[in-house]
């Protein structure tokens, strides 16, 4: 008799334990605030990128431009203008990653 309530019981609590999620399918208001927090600063990233990186490949095409010469300056303007490239390239691939996971969960 003893052996099997002690079955049943542990045959219920494995039952209960599996539908957790369900039971309780609502997610805690901290983690609400922190993926909206989240969201926002990623969105202020990306508004801060496109214009910084305008910048800077402004600042190296005019460095190009008015080195008159110097070879030194038209290889630090290069750096200038492909390190500023590639890092927005990979905010954007980031961001893309980034959507394609939200869309996955």
């Amino acid at each position: 008799m003893k052996k099997n309530f002690l079955i049943i019981f542990c045959f219920i609590i494995i039952i209960l334990l599996s539908f957790e999620s369900t039971v309780y399918c609502a997610t805690p208001k901290i983690v609400n605030t922190l993926t909206k927090a989240f969201e926002s600063i990623e969105d202020w990233f990306l508004k801060l990128a496109t214009p910084a990186a305008a910048v800077a490949i402004g600042v190296g095409v005019f460095m190009k431009k008015f080195s008159f010469g110097d070879e030194e300056r038209i290889r630090t303007s290069k750096k200038i203008i492909r390190s500023s490239l590639f890092s927005y390239g990979f905010l954007l691939a980031l961001d893309l990653v980034l959507q394609a996971i939200k869309s996955l969960i």
